[in-house]
């Protein structure tokens, strides 16, 4: 349940983004992931098109519909306020980052750092000490 206070937030944010509930075109579509048969079940998952911008966001954070209402609509005027200011919030900064750490490595790559490994394991073998029989 999001408080009222938070609520207040959210109208704040979108009305510094100028967006507008006349302008929004919201959906429900059935939910996954995990949280069992309830979350397959209901049509939790918000999904917010708006029109002047043209942007699209889905939101399925929680079981309850009400939450991922209010949920897509701080996510969408925060990528309307980032598009206008030109910068990447923190939190899709830090999502970014996570997306790039688990990408896949070329071969080259993967050849390269297990390359590294090696010579980095030859060194620290070379620095033991000489054991005596």
């Amino acid at each position: 349940m999001i408080s009222p206070e938070t609520i207040a937030r959210i109208r704040e944010l979108m009305q510094e983004a100028s967006v507008f509930e006349e302008d929004l075109d919201e959906s429900f579509i059935l939910g996954g992931g995990p949280g069992g048969q309830k979350t397959n079940k209901t049509s939790s998952v918000v999904r917010l098109s708006h029109e002047p911008s043209g942007l699209m966001v889905k939101c399925g954070e929680t079981r309850s519909r009400e939450t991922n209402r209010w949920l897509a609509r701080r996510t969408l005027a925060e990528m309307i306020l980032e598009r206008e200011r030109g910068r990447k919030s923190a939190e899709r900064q830090r999502r970014e980052k996570v997306r790039r750490q688990k990408r896949r490595r070329s071969r080259r790559q993967k050849q390269r750092m297990l390359d590294d490994k090696h010579a980095h394991s030859e060194k620290k073998a070379a620095r033991r000490p000489v054991e005596c029989d």
